[in-house]
Formats: C-alpha cells, structure tokens, sequence
C-alpha cells in the first residue's frame, strides 16, 4: 500500500519547507533603518505629543474642505448619495451609534492625517490637518469657528462624551480584572 509512504514524505517535506521559509536563505528585504521606522510610526497619543508643527482654523478648514473633502462627503458635509457625511462626534447628548463617538480631539486629527483624502490618504499637509480637524471639531459644536488648532491647543479639547470611555492609561493593578480588549 502507498498511502502511508506517499503521506510520511507529503509530512516531511511540509516540515522542511516551513523550516526554510523560516531562515535568512530568501535574501528578501533588509532591516528597516531606526530613521524609517520613525517615519512610519504616524500615530498620535492622546496627550498630542506626537503632533507636528502647523496650525489652522475651522474658517481655514472649510476652504480645504471645499478643495480637497466635498466630492465624497458632499458640500455641507451631510453626504451624497454615493457617499458618507462627517461623523458626528457628539454633542451634549452623545449620538449612540459606536463608531461615532471619539474620546480625544487627538483620534480626530490622526484619522484625518492618515486617511482622508480617501483617493490620496496621507497628503494633507499638517496645516490642511489642523484645518479640517478644526472644521469637522466646528461642526460638531466642539470648536469655535475662530478657534486656533496647533500642537499644544488641540489635545486641550475637551470632548463631549470622552468619560464614557475607559483611560487612555488604565490604572490596573498585575492582578486586577481587565475591562475587556485590554490585555497586555
């Protein structure tokens, strides 16, 4: 009977290749410089200390918005019908759709910096940022429209429903029960 040889070598070369796989043999790619590795890591804390120099206002942000953010998410900013209006972020009575509550002014900026626009995510320069951050803040009757959004003002907004979500930090003792999705 071949079955149980044609198996043992099936085996056997299976564990032989996920041994190669594992070893430097393929010679593809090389260690990231520690410069690359900082210019890649983009996100943003919420006490904005990873936020860059720029500025900008809502008044500011509707004329980029205007260029760079109505053709998907329409002239007022309430949609198409092919795409999507700004996400509410609460206000004095928190929306209660999930995806639609923010905890930190910082989240805000750091999405925008990373994803919009959605043809060319990541383009926006840090005072296009600012600005859009400031106009969508506005909007949401966070901001004023005069309000100026820079490195040291914009992890001072206070957002409206921000103690309905757990720490940035939790507190937690070695063995204290973890709220759930935070394990180390």
């Amino acid at each position: 009977m071949r079955w149980p040889s044609f198996l043992t070598a099936t085996m056997a070369l299976a564990a032989c290749v996920t041994a190669l796989a594992q070893g430097p043999t393929y010679q593809l790619g090389r260690t990231p410089s520690s410069e690359e590795i900082k210019a890649s890591d983009t996100a943003v804390s919420p006490d904005g200390k990873e936020l860059p120099p720029g500025s900008g206002t809502a008044n500011d942000g509707a004329k980029v918005y205007a260029q760079k953010c109505a053709a998907c998410h329409g002239p007022t900013a309430m949609g198409t019908a092919l795409a999507r209006r700004l996400v509410p972020l609460g206000n004095t009575k928190p929306v209660t759709l999930e995806w639609s509550l923010v905890p930190y002014a910082t989240t805000v900026w750091d999405f925008i910096n990373r994803a919009m626009p959605q043809s060319k995510p990541g383009s926006l320069t840090a005072n296009e940022v600012y600005a859009v951050t400031a106009f969508v803040l506005y909007r949401n009757n966070i901001v004023k429209e005069t309000d100026v959004l820079d490195a040291k003002s914009l992890p001072k907004v206070r957002m409206p429903n921000r103690d309905n979500f757990l720490p940035a930090q939790p507190g937690l003792e070695p063995e204290a029960k973890r709220p759930f999705g935070y394990y180390p």
